[in-house]
């Protein structure tokens, strides 16, 4: 049982806010942080406070970051003709962990969903729709989650989006390397079905 205090608790609830922590996980951070030396707290609370004020979001493609315009965006060796659409900035960082894609991206800063009122002129598409309507890319990869909102609105995308002279593709979902069919669900079997790829 945690120490019962009102500044204990509104600590504790901070920590729940951050995604993926549950009520006993911010209850050990908090046990931690108020039990560690004070400038270790100090050195997290002024490490938060500093990139708060530092990092925002870039002025092209929506994407955190220090310099406005970010990095990728002014990159001389990205293929400007490209450009990869994600929901969140943690998809940018997912994709450029895997090392593969030179192109640029567009961060939506969320995704449709009509239940939490959340629709298209909540999302960054105008910004997007400006970049696409410059003349210079060609190619639009929608890489939206794999969820019902994700799907719908890579579906609002396609429609959108399309023009004559730019390519709109969707990501590929399916059975991840390494595993097996059997832990596999309908849902992402299906999607592997979807976008199989010729071998020969």
């Amino acid at each position: 049982m945690i120490l019962q205090s009102p500044s204990v608790e509104r600590l504790l609830e901070a920590f729940r806010m951050l995604p993926g922590v549950g009520r006993r996980t911010a209850e050990r951070m908090t046990l931690h942080m108020l039990s560690a030396p004070e400038d270790v707290a100090m050195q997290l609370s002024e490490a938060l406070r500093d990139a708060r004020q530092r990092i925002r979001k870039c002025s092209v493609c929506c994407n955190l970051t220090e310099i406005d315009p970010c990095p990728i965006c002014t990159s001389e060796s990205r293929d400007k003709s490209i450009v990869c659409v994600v929901e969140q900035p943690v998809g940018v960082m997912a994709i450029e962990k895997g090392g593969e894609y030179r192109g640029q991206y567009h961060v939506l800063l969320g995704v449709l969903n009509p239940l939490d009122g959340v629709g298209p002129d909540d999302l960054s598409v105008g910004r997007l729709r400006e970049r696409i309507a410059s003349g210079e890319i060609r190619e639009v990869i929608v890489a939206t989650n794999a969820t019902a909102e994700g799907e719908a609105t890579a579906l609002y995308l396609a429609r959108v989006l399309a023009q004559p002279d730019v390519k709109v593709s969707r990501i590929a979902h399916g059975v991840p390397m390494g595993g097996g069919l059997e832990y596999a669900d309908e849902v992402t079997l299906g999607h592997a079905m979807q976008g199989r790829t010729p071998l020969s």
